[in-house]
């Protein structure tokens, strides 16, 4: 039994402080106040804020809709409020969050649980670890840590503030029962244990409506037993009056708060000062003054309560939102996806699905297990879908990954190869082969493709190498052929034909040897064939002679090259060029007839005959010039 237990009124009888209030014996509870929810709430709030004067803080401390946030929020919040606010104000908010995050963490583990199973794995040997976990559970341990040592600082303060605060209880009852001292000398120490009593500091909080009511109570047998001088006695009444009715009127105006929460914890402070810091007025209008006091507190309640009242109905709408998006979640759930790439997308509507779910709100408690549940099991249901889909597609992942396995052999076995032109379509095509396979498991993707990577490397840097090798050559090579180039420019003919003919053919085949030039300067070629132009020109030899002499040269530079295309490029223009030159003849041959009965000296028919002549003669060039090429694929 504690000292508070055994307290004594002044003839003996033991003092039943519990249902002592802090007026008058009109204001000591009746059976309608001890039900009086709202007056118990508040002297419960603060009864803990009494306990520790950092309590009070927690009513400045923003309430968050933790539900709304996810894991990496929840743990951002927890850190800042362990960082930022004393730890004996934020044991509601803690709790909240902790239990939000051990809700969405074991959703989160129930998950890569089924994914383990379903990929094969044994139940005894799951474990699953993340740094955001880890990361909680130190925060969590530092604001424990804290608090324990918090509290272990403060409970030696608060049992000696109880002793001291008892001793002042005692000796305001002292002053009432002595006799000797006079009402003066009373009344001052009187006042001093009144001033000690407001420094006495914070006591537990299952002691402080007790011992609250005792001092009341006290103070109260003081002013009314003892016949204090009526003058101090009413200057202290009205004076306590004076504040009382300010703190009344402050709690009315408090009704047309707009801000419900707000208005309510200054109600709650308003108490504590009226229980705190204010003395007894006039008998008169102890209960009076009370009873105004307690309907403004209810009025602010009631309005409180409509609040509540209305909250409700937003958690209502809140179900019905959660609701439609547990149905679409059911419903992607419940749809057939064939391929990776549908339910890579399927797998972010979800998470975005998830993300408003937790973003909706709170529901009514009565329905928010219930709701959560159903909420899971969606998820679970599309999770276990995905799963499954992820088992079967790790089969075909196996498959593809023997597939490119053969490519990695195959580009190992000819990345020495010499045979470079086949060899070039060979990897071109391995390595088409490798983008259309499709996925192998993880753990083999990198290993695999560093392989095949490196096998092709090897082999187009041996093929970068030699052309490498063969630049320096074609640089060589125009380089001769520039001065070559410049020889023939130079060149003085005899005057004989058949001399002069033979000179020429000599510095063509000169030409030929010096083989190819760099891409980027085969204009060379162009330049010497129009020297020869004027070469063939000087010595008035048969064009068709002189053609066939360039186009020999040019079939020469067309074999000595590293493109086959360029032959086939070469005969299409040609024979293109021959059906282009027929259906020229044809459509001449044919205008001849409009000329049936016109002589045949014409003009214009003469013309046309000139015409023919010359597409025949070009044709003749053009035939030699496709037969010879055709002879190139013969040989």
């Amino acid at each position: 039994m504690s000292e508070l237990d055994n307290l004594q009124n002044a003839d003996g009888t033991k003092e039943n402080i519990e249902n002592v209030q802090p007026e008058t014996p009109q204001e000591v509870t009746s059976n309608t106040e001890e039900n009086d929810n709202v007056l118990n709430e508040i002297e419960d709030s603060n009864a803990e804020d009494a306990e520790d004067e950092g309590n009070v803080d927690r009513h400045n401390i923003e309430d968050k809709d933790y539900e709304s946030l996810n894991l990496e929020q929840l743990v951002i919040e927890l850190e800042r409020l362990v960082k930022n606010e004393k730890v004996q104000a934020i044991k509601k908010h803690v709790d909240a969050i902790k239990t939000e995050f051990d809700k969405q963490f074991h959703e989160l583990l129930d998950e890569k649980k089924e994914e383990f199973l379903s990929s094969g794995g044994n139940e005894i040997d799951f474990r699953y670890h993340t740094p955001l976990q880890q990361n909680f559970k130190d925060i969590y341990k530092d604001y424990r840590q804290r608090l324990s040592a918090h509290y272990k600082n403060i409970e030696q303060n608060h049992k000696q503030n109880l002793t001291n605060r008892l001793a002042i209880i005692d000796g305001i009852k002292a002053l009432t029962e002595d006799a000797e001292d006079s009402m003066n000398t009373k009344y001052k120490k009187f006042k001093e244990l009144q001033d000690q009593w407001k420094t006495a500091g914070p006591i537990p909080r299952d002691k402080y409506n007790n011992a609250w009511n005792s001092y009341h109570f006290n103070v109260e047998r003081f002013y009314d037993l003892l016949h204090l001088d009526r003058d101090l006695r009413d200057k202290d009444f009205e004076h306590n009056l004076e504040l009382k009715t300010k703190i009344i009127e402050q709690a009315e105006a408090l009704a047309d708060d707009e801000n419900t929460n707000r208005a309510f914890r200054e109600l709650q402070n308003l108490h504590k000062i009226w229980k705190e810091e204010l003395g007894p007025v006039a008998r008169e209008h102890r209960e009076p003054i009370w009873e105004r006091f307690k309907e403004a507190t209810k009025k602010i309640n009631a309005k409180r309560q409509d609040y509540f009242k209305n909250l409700d109905t937003v958690y209502e709408q809140n179900l019905l939102n959660k609701q439609a998006i547990i149905t679409l979640i059911e419903e992607k759930a419940n749809e057939k996806i064939t391929n990776h790439s549908g339910w890579q997308n399927k797998i972010k509507e979800i998470e975005a699905l998830r993300e408003e779910f937790f973003k909706a709100g709170k529901v009514p408690v009565k329905v928010n297990e219930a709701t959560w549940a159903k909420f899971k099991e969606a998820v679970r249901r599309f999770n276990r879908n995905k799963n499954e889909f992820y088992k079967n597609l790790k089969k075909d992942q196996y498959d593809n990954l023997e597939k490119k396995l053969a490519l990695i052999k195959i580009a190992e076995d000819n990345k020495d190869s010499e045979d470079f032109e086949a060899t070039t379509q060979l990897m071109k095509k391995i390595q088409g082969d490798w983008k259309r396979i499709g996925h192998v498991p993880r753990k083999d993707s990198d290993k695999i493709w560093k392989q095949f990577k490196s096998a092709c490397n090897h082999y187009f840097d041996r093929i970068k190498e030699q052309r490498n090798a063969a630049s320096a050559e074609e640089e060589e090579a125009f380089t001769q052929k520039e001065a070559l180039l410049s020889e023939v420019k130079n060149l003085t003919l005899s005057g004989d034909q058949k001399t002069d003919l033979a000179t020429i053919k000599t510095q063509i085949n000169s030409w030929k040897t010096l083989g190819r030039v760099p891409r980027n300067k085969r204009q060379i070629e162009s330049d010497f064939n129009d020297t020869l132009d004027g070469l063939f020109k000087s010595l008035d030899l048969n064009k068709t002679e002189a053609e066939l002499i360039k186009f020999e040269n040019k079939l020469d530079q067309l074999a000595s090259g590293d493109d086959s295309r360029a032959i086939d490029n070469e005969r299409f223009y040609i024979q293109k060029k021959v059906d282009d030159i027929k259906g020229e003849i044809i459509q001449l041959e044919n205008n001849l007839q409009f000329f049936s009965n016109v002589k045949s000296d014409n003009p214009l028919v003469k013309e046309v005959h000139k015409n023919i002549k010359k597409h025949k003669d070009d044709l003749q060039l053009w035939n030699t010039k496709l037969k010879k090429i055709k002879g190139l694929y013969d040989q």
